[in-house]
């Protein structure tokens, strides 16, 4: 982080999204059939719990 005095403000390191997808896309082949498995029926199941859930706003 590096403060800018004429502005007063702090400037956030810029993000590397581009490795941190490969790093993501990388990690997901050198898993097993599975572990991708299991992944993915907890993705379904909380789509299924997603799904059924009702939002209540109380004022």
């Amino acid at each position: 982080m590096k403060l800018d005095n004429r502005k007063n403000m702090l400037e956030e390191p810029k993000a590397d999204y581009k490795k941190a997808e490969e790093d993501l896309l990388r990690k997901a082949l050198s898993s097993s059939y599975t572990e991708r498995f299991h992944a993915m029926t907890r993705l379904m199941k909380l789509n299924m719990v997603l799904k059924s859930a009702k939002i209540i706003h109380k004022k």
